[in-house]
């Protein structure tokens, strides 16, 4: 799939074709009142002059959700929505129903976030994680940095091999699935299960689909560790994603200080910017 494509598609004519220039950008940032702009090697760069408004970010949003936005209220309470793949951030003014936050409004900006290819150097890497025998592995960078296509490629590889890969897209980041089908390739071995929290995905892919590894993105809550625990105690590999600089980072803070002393992962994946370029570093954990 060609994701940088496929993000444009979102946008009027003529201000895709201003992008192809920069067929390297990590993202598109649309906000109401200001020029658009990219963020390619970490760095953002107006290239526009022309300002966006609501109606243009309403456009985008109407076309990812195949124009209907009702639909997406679950995903735009937690501030995105996802089209095939592809995270867009929303920014608006919170909607309040009895008490409780039902959706947004008056929408002020667009984060379309460019999934990517890795870059060559990380087969060595990715061949380590996976031969003679998966690692339990748990991958960490900044937001927007690379660790859902990292994590994406490895599912591919390891799928790919001959083994059974249980994939818990709850966000369907990882596969980007239509209709059954994934529009990401995660390789002959992966059983895909969209849409269901973590915890719940885990004990039904235990049950349903015997596998040898089961991957999952971004581990962001507490509940997300007991899925973890759920699938290491049936001795079942892992392969995570988790918001952190490094493991120092990590470890400051309380959830995934939990996640590291259990002694789960042991290897630990980070992925930075430098120079505007991303840099991989592998890790084994005590």
């Amino acid at each position: 799939m060609d994701s940088w494509a496929l993000a444009r598609s979102l946008l009027p004519e003529a201000l895709s074709a201003r992008l192809e220039k920069f067929p390297k950008a990590e993202e598109i940032r649309l906000r109401t009142g200001r020029p658009p702009s990219v963020i390619c090697g970490g760095s953002e760069r107006v290239i526009d002059r022309q300002t966006s408004d609501e109606q243009l970010l309403l456009r985008v949003m109407e076309k990812a959700t195949g124009a209907s936005l009702h639909a997406a209220a679950p995903s735009l309470r937690n501030g995105f929505i996802n089209y095939r793949g592809i995270r867009i951030g929303v920014c608006g003014e919170a909607v309040f129903t009895g008490g409780t936050m039902s959706g947004l409004r008056s929408f002020s900006s667009l984060a379309i976030r460019v999934p990517h290819t890795l870059p060559s150097g990380c087969e060595e890497l990715i061949e380590g994680l996976i031969t003679p025998k998966p690692r339990n592995t748990l991958i960490v960078s900044p937001p927007g940095v690379g660790k859902t296509s990292f994590l994406r490629e490895l599912i591919r590889q390891a799928a790919s091999r001959g083994r059974r890969v249980s994939v818990i897209d709850e966000r369907n980041e990882l596969s980007a699935s239509v209709s059954g089908n994934a529009q990401f390739d995660l390789g002959q071995g992966s059983d895909i299960m969209v849409g269901v929290p973590k915890t719940q995905a885990a004990i039904m892919l235990l049950r349903g689909m015997n596998p040898e590894i089961v991957a999952m993105d971004e581990i962001t809550q507490r509940g997300d560790i007991g899925a973890v625990e759920e699938i290491i105690g049936c001795g079942v590999r892992i392969f995570a994603a988790a918001h952190a600089r490094d493991a120092s980072d990590l470890r400051k803070r309380p959830l995934y200080r939990t996640l590291l002393s259990g002694g789960i992962f042991e290897e630990l994946v980070t992925i930075r910017c430098q120079d505007g370029k991303r840099v991989y570093t592998r890790e084994t954990l005590p």
